[in-house]
C-alpha cells in the first residue's frame, strides 16, 4: 500500500532524512519508533507532502506521492492525526468532524457522524462544544475522528497518546485495536513501547534520519538490548 524508498529531506541546509525506507501492506499496523528528533515526524511530513523530499520516492496505492501537493495526497486516502492535534478551536466538535468528511473511495460502510459518535461516546456528549473547550484527551479523540471522517485507506497518527492521562491513553489504544480488527491500515508514532508491541504487526526504529532496525513485535519484545539502545531514555 505504502512504500518509501531511499528518501532524503532537508530543513533548509540541514539534512533530516538520510535514505529513509519503509513499507506498509493493506490491513497492517506499522510503527515508527525512536527517540525525539530522529526523523519520525519528518518522515510523516514528507509522506503527506508537508515537507518536500529532496530525493527518493514515496508510492501509495500506485501513485507517486512525492510528485503531488498535500491536498491531492489526502484525497488519495491518507488521513493524518498530527502531533499536537491541530483541531479547529473556534469550531464545534460536530463542525470539526463534518468539515473533513468525504468518502472518495466509496467505502460501503463509511465513517459518518453517527459512527464516530458511537466510537467515541464522549464526543457525542460534547458535540456542541468548541474545540477549545475540550480536554486534551477529548481533543485527541476529535483529531482521530476527524481523520476517520475522510474514510482513509491509511490512517497516520503522530504521537498518538503524547501528554494524555493513563486512562485516556488506554482508551486511545483500545480504539486503535478495534480499528485494526476492522482491517484499517495504520502507521503510528508513539513512545509507549509496551502498547505498540501489543498493537502493531511490524516496527521500524529510526536513528538520525534512517532506519536502523525493522521487524515484527515478537522479535523486538525479546530483544531488550535493542530496546535499550535505541528506545531507552
Amino acid at each position: 500500500m505504502l512504500k518509501v524508498r531511499d528518501l532524503t529531506a532537508f530543513y533548509g541546509a540541514s539534512q533530516a532524512l538520510f535514505g529513509m525506507e519503509l513499507s506498509i501492506e493493506a490491513g497492517e499496523v506499522v510503527t515508527l519508533m525512536g527517540r525525539n528528533g530522529m526523523g519520525k515526524t519528518t518522515t510523516v511530513h514528507a509522506i503527506m507532502g508537508l515537507l518536500p523530499g529532496r530525493s527518493g520516492a514515496i508510492e501509495f496505492d500506485g501513485h507517486r506521492l512525492d510528485l503531488l501537493s498535500s491536498f491531492r495526497i489526502a484525497r488519495l486516502g491518507l488521513g493524518l492525526v498530527p502531533e499536537g492535534r491541530q483541531i479547529f478551536p473556534n469550531l464545534s466538535v460536530r463542525e470539526n468532524l463534518v468539515a473533513a468528511a468525504a468518502n472518495r473511495g466509496r467505502r460501503p460502510q463509511p465513517w459518518t457522524l453517527e459512527r464516530v459518535f458511537e466510537f467515541f461516546p464522549r464526543l457525542a456528549e460534547r458535540q456542541r462544544n468548541g474545540g477549545n473547550q475540550l480536554s486534551g484527551g477529548e481533543q485527541q479523540m476529535l483529531a482521530i475522528g476527524r481523520a476517520l471522517m475522510t474514510n482513509p485507506k491509511l490512517l497516520i497518527l503522530d504521537e498518538a497518546t503524547e501528554g494524555l492521562a493513563p486512562l485516556i491513553r488506554e482508551e486511545i489504544w483500545s480504539c486503535l485495536r478495534r480499528l485494526k480488527r476492522e482491517g484499517q491500515s495504520i502507521l503510528v508514532i508513539d513512545k509507549n513501547v509496551g502498547a505498540l508491541l501489543g498493537l502493531a504487526d511490524r516496527h521500524y526504529i529510526v536513528e538520525k534520519g534512517r532506519v536502523v532496525w525493522s521487524g515484527p513485535s515478537q522479535t523486538l519484545a525479546q530483544d531488550t538490548t535493542l530496546q535499550h539502545r535505541y528506545l531507552g531514555v
